[in-house]
């Protein structure tokens, strides 16, 4: 494969778009929705409330990467699209293309969600979340996003995915201040609910900036620990998708006639 060749191709640009905006949008009514349920399922137990928030949120993700995963390869992130372009495992111009279905996906999915509960369908989130710690905590949670999905995408394990990344953002809930969102189009999204999960306008800007912070540092680190990524390995990020599940196939095919071979 020649420099900058781009290793997945087999499915059109449009469908892959296409199910980043359907995943994007039951990403943000997953989390919204959930966490509006939880408010009046355990009114004035905070404690109580993120914990439901981050059950459902981890169980719904794990879902929904397996639903969407093998078209477009799961992403439902920007972030998440431009690291696995600094590894060549999709186009700058495809992951450019992904962030406007995420962003237009999430918004959907916050409005979705607010109907479904018998909410005015867009209400902006009144929630500031901008101090020093937020910040630290997004780049924190964003770096360790991108960590699980590269480090299992390196070492083969691309099939632990969607549960690793369910269970790292689930625990993220809890383990830092900012409920761990690491993905700027959800973070969008929140905007247009002012509900449990609701984001004030104000406050997104330095959450996004944290987030993008948190991806380029982890670009670095993965390429300090992993500096043999092949576009290959990238390509399977999040789950293996087009040319990368066609590859595994092929894979799984040849073992299988070599076992027989043995026989």
């Amino acid at each position: 494969m020649e420099t900058g060749e781009w290793p997945v191709g087999e499915v059109a640009l449009w469908r892959r778009l296409a199910a980043e905006f359907l995943g994007s949008a039951f990403l943000a009514a997953l989390v919204i929705g959930s966490g509006i349920a939880a408010q009046r399922l355990s009114p004035g137990d905070a404690g109580l409330e993120l914990l439901e928030n981050a059950a459902a949120t981890a169980a719904g993700l794990f879902a929904i990467i397996l639903m969407f995963g093998p078209v477009s390869g799961g992403h439902f992130n920007p972030v998440v699209s431009f690291a696995d372009a600094a590894f060549r495992g999709v186009s700058w111009r495809d992951a450019a293309a992904y962030l406007p279905a995420q962003v237009a996906g999430c918004i959907t999915g916050a409005v979705a969600a607010n109907v479904m509960f018998a909410l005015p369908a867009v209400t902006i989130s009144a929630k500031s979340r901008a101090t020093p710690a937020h910040f630290l905590s997004e780049i924190i949670a964003t770096l360790g996003l991108i960590l699980v999905i590269f480090a299992l995408a390196r070492s083969g394990r691309t099939r632990a995915t969607p549960a690793a990344v369910g269970a790292y953002i689930g625990a993220g809930y809890f383990f830092t201040s900012s409920a761990s969102f690491a993905n700027p189009a959800i973070t969008i999204g929140r905007i247009f609910s002012n509900t449990f999960a609701g984001i004030a306008p104000t406050s997104a800007p330095s959450f996004v900036g944290a987030q993008v912070v948190g991806g380029v540092l982890a670009v670095l680190v993965v390429k300090t620990l992993y500096p043999g990524i092949t576009p290959e390995e990238a390509a399977d990020v999040v789950v293996p998708h087009a040319a990368g599940a066609a590859r595994d196939g092929a894979v799984a095919s040849a073992a299988r006639s070599a076992g027989r071979a043995g026989d």
